[in-house]
C-alpha cells in the first residue's frame, strides 16, 4: 500500500529542524510532502538544501490546516494520506502496523497510531491520545484524555478500537475517500476538521480507528498555542458547526439548545478563572455560528440522512458531576464500539 506523508507547514523552520529528521529516517521509502502555507521564514531554504528528497508545495496565502491540505493533496496517486503535524516524532516501525490493518479491510479510511506527550513520554498526549469519541453533545474525549486530564500509558489502551475520530496530529485517510468526502471542511480553518472528516466517513459506513501497535510522540501548541482565546473561539465554534451539520439522531435540535447553554456555564467558568478573554471567545463563536446558519444549513441538507451515532450519555456529568478521571471509568455507553 502506497503512502504520502504529508506535512502542513507555516513559519516552522524550527520544528522541520527538529522532527523531519525522524520522519525522512523511518520514512520506509514513501515519499514525503511539505505543503507551506506562505511562511516567511527559512523552512523553504532548509528543507530544499537539507533534505532535497522532500516535496515542497508552495501556497500563495495561508489556508489553514484545512486548505492547507485540501490544495496540497490535490492530484496525488497514491493509496493514503498521511496528515502529519510538524510538531510529531514519529518512531522506527510506526507505518508498518497502521498500512497493514488498511490493506486488509478497504472499509477501514482513518485510523491514527497511539499519541503520547512528548515532554511527558509516559503520558498520553491531549490531541488524541488513543482514540477519540464523542458524547452526546458533541463534546470530545478520547482513551487516555477527558477534558484536561491526561492519563499515563501503562498499556491499557493498546487495544485497537473503532472510535468516532482519530486526530488529526497523526490522521492516516484513504486518499480516494477523501477526495469523496470533498476533503477538509474550510469553513472550519483550523480545529476539529478531522472530526468533521471522520464524522462524514462513518456517515458513508467507512471505519475510523486507533491503532496502538503505531506510537508516535506529539510536542503540542507547536503552532497555535493552547492558552489563546483564538483556540478557544474555533474549538466552541467549530464544535456547534460540526454538530448541525452531521448530527442526524431526530434530537439535533434540542441537543444543540442543551449544548449551547453548557457553553454559557463555561462562560461563567472562564469569568471566574479571570480568563475574561476565553469567555468572550465563546460568545464571539455562537455569533459566528449564527452568522453561519444559512450554510451549515444547506452543508446538513447536501450531506442526507444517513446516521452515525454519537455516545448517547454525557463525558461533562461523567467528569464534572462524578469525578471520573480516566476513561475507563466511565459510563459503558461512553466506551462501546462505534460500529453496530
Amino acid at each position: 500500500m502506497r503512502a504520502v506523508i504529508a506535512i502542513l507547514n507555516w513559519n516552522g523552520q524550527e520544528l522541520l529542524e527538529r522532527f523531519l529528521p525522524n520522519v525522512v529516517r523511518y520514512a520506509e521509502g514513501h515519499p514525503i510532502l511539505i505543503i507551506d502555507n506562505a511562511s516567511s521564514d527559512g523552512s523553504k531554504d532548509f528543507v530544499q538544501e537539507s533534505y532535497p528528497q522532500v516535496e515542497w508545495v508552495q501556497l500563495e496565502e495561508n489556508h489553514g490546516y484545512a486548505g492547507g491540505y485540501n490544495r496540497g493533496l490535490k492530484h496525488r496517486d497514491e493509496d493514503v494520506a498521511i496528515l502529519l503535524n510538524s510538531d510529531v516524532e514519529v518512531t522506527e516501525g510506526w507505518l508498518s502496523p497502521i498500512l497493514k490493518a488498511m490493506e486488509d479491510d478497504p472499509d477501514l479510511v482513518a485510523v491514527q497510531p497511539k499519541i503520547l506527550d512528548l515532554q511527558r513520554p509516559e503520558y498520553f498526549e491531549y490531541a488524541g491520545a488513543a482514540g477519540g469519541f464523542m458524547d452526546r453533545l458533541n463534546y470530545p474525549y478520547c482513551r487516555g484524555r477527558l477534558f484536561e486530564t491526561l492519563e499515563k500509558d501503562e498499556g491499557q489502551y493498546d487495544t485497537p478500537i473503532d472510535v468516532h475520530w482519530a486526530t488529526g496530529a497523526c490522521l492516516f485517510f484513504r486518499i480516494q475517500e477523501f477526495y469523496a468526502l470533498g476533503g477538509l471542511d474550510e469553513d472550519l480553518f483550523a480545529h476539529m476538521e478531522e472530526i468533521d472528516l471522520c464524522w462524514r466517513a462513518r456517515r458513508r459506513g467507512k471505519r475510523v480507528m486507533c491503532i496502538p501497535a503505531s506510537k508516535v510522540y506529539h510536542l503540542g501548541g507547536g503552532t497555535l498555542s493552547g492558552y489563546r482565546p483564538f483556540k478557544s473561539f474555533l474549538n466552541f465554534k467549530n464544535s456547534l458547526i460540526i454538530f448541525l451539520k452531521n448530527d442526524r439522531s431526530g434530537s439535533t435540535y434540542s441537543r444543540l439548545f442543551l449544548r449551547m447553554f453548557m457553553d454559557n456555564l463555561s462562560i461563567v467558568r472562564f469569568l471566574f478563572q479571570f480568563r475574561g478573554r476565553h469567555a468572550f471567545a465563546v460568545l464571539k463563536a455562537h455569533f459566528f455560528f449564527y452568522a453561519s446558519l444559512p450554510k451549515t444549513l444547506k452543508k446538513r441538507k447536501e450531506l442526507g440522512t444517513a446516521h452515525a451515532p454519537l455516545a448517547e450519555t454525557s463525558v461533562v456529568m461523567e467528569y464534572f458531576g462524578r469525578g471520573k478521571r480516566a476513561f475507563n471509568e466511565l459510563h459503558a455507553s461512553l466506551r462501546s464500539s462505534v460500529i453496530e
